[in-house]
């Protein structure tokens, strides 16, 4: 198989599909690989890093779409993109596509079938594409937290650990899974005051034996949810509905009662946001102010650490691109259900029922797509 790995194209994403060491693999396996001149170089890896471990540089994205059989990015494909998508070819990266009926409504023009990480599970239930992105975005958010609530940045003044005498910040993580695990755990490293609050009992109690009294941690209600954030000086949204729009858990006359110089950090803005007054930023311009409050909201918040990210994602997808490349899309989605849950959009077809009851739209099972298409 020919597989294309484009120049990523959005607004501060340096992450690359494939690195060369994965690259090498795919060779080897007896498979051909084009990268777009420069698709490394946000990453720290160059072309001639590329052409070591066998792949052939292209000149350009067009190149790219037009002779790869399948398609390895990262970020969602933007809608130039989406346009050099054709009729069979595969595409595998993140989509989110709840809250982006465009970019729905391009991939299902296409004729392509669209394979979302996000959306691939495993044995346990588990998002294992998702999950070291995750772990990225969740610790990155404490560090962003901990620069908005500066006062230069239009926050509260107030920093993270506190120092003797002076009590640190109180963090509130809504959320407990991997980015409200891994935004708890740094926080707590930095001293700050942390409380999670998830709607999940047992995965609470399982929090509450790795950390102990380092860590506060509450039921998910209304009740819960409003004492928590009006005292809390940086709120994480870390919460995750698989495939469908997030939940708004703070609305505007709730925000009006926080502290003035609170800071919101939005990770779930990927899939619309968990907070009302939410919208995306970029890593350019990460914040602005909605009464008073900081809102970061920067949508591709692991393009910032553009080589940890790269190599971390690669772990994960490796495995399942070379059973893309070694058996082909029909072949490798029906003997991996896990694999098959990642379908999003195949020949026309939408394959998501949680994007179809955000859009209005009609969604068929992955089986039925794959045999109507076939």
């Amino acid at each position: 198989m020919l597989l294309g790995v484009p120049k990523e194209i959005k607004t501060d994403e340096y992450r690359v599909g494939l690195t060369p060491a994965a690259v090498r693999e795919l060779v080897h396996h007896g498979h051909n690989v084009l990268v777009e001149q420069g698709a490394g170089l946000g990453a720290g890896l160059d072309d001639a890093a590329y052409e070591a471990a066998g792949a052939t540089i292209a000149a350009d994205a067009e190149e790219v779409f037009a002779r790869g059989e399948m398609i390895v990015k990262v970020k969602e494909p933007q809608p130039v993109e989406c346009r050099r998508l054709r009729p069979g070819q595969l595409l595998f990266t993140y989509l989110h596509l709840a809250p982006d009926p465009e970019q729905t409504r391009l991939l299902l023009a296409s004729g392509a079938t669209a394979i979302a990480y996000e959306t691939v599970t495993d044995a346990a239930g588990r998002l294992p594409l998702l999950a070291p992105m995750s772990e990225v975005a969740g610790r990155m958010s404490v560090q962003a937290a901990a620069h908005a609530l500066e006062k230069t940045q239009g926050g509260r003044g107030v920093l993270m650990g506190g120092v003797p005498g002076v009590r640190p910040a109180r963090v509130v993580v809504l959320g407990g899974g991997v980015v409200g695990t891994n935004a708890a755990r740094l926080a707590i490293g930095l001293g700050a005051e942390v409380v999670v609050i998830d709607r999940s009992l047992g995965r609470l109690k399982e929090l509450d034996a790795l950390y102990g009294p380092a860590m506060r941690t509450l039921y998910a209600t209304r009740e819960t949810i409003e004492e928590a954030v009006t005292t809390a000086d940086a709120v994480i949204g870390a919460v995750l509905v698989p495939g469908a729009a997030a939940p708004k858990l703070i609305d505007r006359p709730l925000l009006g009662r926080m502290q003035p110089g609170a800071v919101l950090v939005d990770v779930a803005i990927d899939q619309g946001g968990c907070f009302e007054t939410s919208r995306a930023t970029t890593h350019r311009q990460p914040t602005y102010e909605v009464d008073g409050i900081v809102h970061y909201c920067v949508a591709n918040m692991p393009g910032g650490v553009a080589r940890t990210s790269t190599f971390a994602l690669n772990n994960a997808t490796l495995p399942f691109v070379l059973a893309l490349a070694d058996k082909g899309a029909a072949r490798a989605l029906a003997e991996d259900p896990h694999l098959m849950n990642g379908l999003n959009v195949h020949a026309g077809q939408l394959t998501i029922e949680a994007v179809a009851e955000a859009q209005n739209l009609t969604a068929v099972t992955p089986a039925d797509a794959l045999s109507r298409a076939a």
